[in-house]
């Protein structure tokens, strides 16, 4: 791709977000009730491929249990209000009734309160006891302490996510109950789970991830609505440039070493158009965060917010409105009562998926796209 000229200097590729590409439809359909939209993760397999976001507005005990049910993958945020708390449904209560003006500072108040390993272990351990996939987030700064209290509790998948992760995680000056360093090939090679790790935007970066025997990257470096990161830190890469690149390096990296790294991605995806297209790059699942927040019964009630939202030195997030749009159920296999593509996300992936004529989210990989502007700007004929 072409180098654009930004000025003497300085040049950049062209980058793309999921809004400004279109599907193009083969030259054959098949029945939407063939369509197989199922993905394998290590031994586990998931009906749906998407994985809730680990944000306390998303993910609690009790939702993870009922998205394992409907066929996801839920990651509860280890580093959450649910490990440092007893009873955090109070404090969820409050940050959806805040004046926006003090929500960051309440959110950093309310997250400075040390993760207690004893609660690590027994929020996995509830899940688990479901029957439930356990799945829990830690920063890299944190994975080596806290992993152990996570296993105790039986947990089956971990992932390592911060706003960018590297192959090797360099930090001075440690946190309280971390570790300076973590060398992310010899963690994973050491702890007998299978390992998510993210965010990245490159192809080199997810290339190096994808060396230290992750089972998947996590592509994103923060973008989604409520994250400032953009704002704060001036780094990202539009969604669709990011994971048709990591999907890239996954194509490089099994022919190196037969093994396959799922893409997973973790920005810009908020309806069933936004699931498609980025499956259609090449992700072989979706992070959602905001539309799982926008259900009856989340643990947000009505809000959605990030966890660097509450970084004591600097918020990178904020509290955004999620109005109820339907239950967990009919947010992701409907049905729908709308017209924007924002319930029944698994349903418009199902019948994009069968308008391109593909059986399996693999074969839709390779699914023709085109750059077609911004949202909405479509013509009558290609809706």
């Amino acid at each position: 791709m072409a180098d654009v000229e930004i000025g003497i200097g300085k040049s950049g590729r062209r980058a793309y977000s999921l809004d400004e590409i279109s599907i193009v439809p083969a030259r054959r359909t098949r029945d939407a009730s063939e369509v197989d939209l199922s993905w394998q993760l290590d031994a586990f397999r998931f009906e749906l491929p998407f994985v809730a976001a680990p944000s306390d507005a998303v993910v609690s005990p009790t939702s993870a249990v009922e998205i394992d049910r409907l066929g996801g993958l839920a990651v509860l945020d280890l580093e959450g209000l649910w490990t440092r708390y007893e009873d955090p449904e109070p404090l969820l209560e409050e940050i959806a009734g805040l004046e926006q003006e003090s929500v960051t500072r309440r959110l950093q108040e309310l997250y400075s309160v040390p993760v207690r390993t004893d609660l690590v272990t027994e929020r996995v351990r509830q899940i688990a006891a479901s029957g439930a996939v356990t799945c829990g987030a830690l920063s890299p700064q944190r994975a080596e302490a806290l992993a152990p209290a996570a296993m105790e509790g039986e947990l089956d998948v971990l992932v390592v996510q911060g706003t960018v992760v590297s192959a090797e995680h360099v930090s001075k000056g440690a946190q309280a109950g971390g570790a300076g360093t973590l060398d992310l090939a010899r963690f994973i090679r050491e702890i007998d789970l299978p390992v998510l790790v993210g965010g990245c935007a490159s192809y080199q970066a997810a290339l190096h991830l994808m060396r230290t025997g992750a089972v998947g990257v996590i592509v994103g470096v923060g973008s989604g609505g409520a994250s400032t990161t953009g704002q704060v830190l001036g780094i990202g890469v539009p969604a669709a440039t990011a994971i048709a690149d990591a999907a890239g390096a996954r194509s490089r990296h099994l022919e190196e070493t037969g093994v396959y790294v799922h893409v997973v991605a973790g920005e810009g995806v908020a309806s069933g158009a936004g699931v498609a297209k980025a499956l259609a790059c090449g992700a072989d699942a979706v992070m959602l965060g905001a539309p799982l927040a926008a259900t009856a019964g989340a643990p947000g009630r009505g809000s959605h917010w990030v966890s660097a939202a509450g970084h004591a030195r600097l918020p990178r997030g904020t509290r955004i409105a999620a109005p109820v749009k339907g239950s967990l159920e009919e947010v992701l296999l409907g049905p729908s009562h709308g017209e924007a593509g924002s319930v029944n996300l698994f349903g418009a992936l199902r019948k994009a998926v069968a308008l391109c004529g593909y059986a399996n989210l693999r074969e839709f990989h390779k699914a023709d796209v085109v750059v077609s502007g911004a949202a909405g700007q479509l013509t009558g004929a290609a809706r």
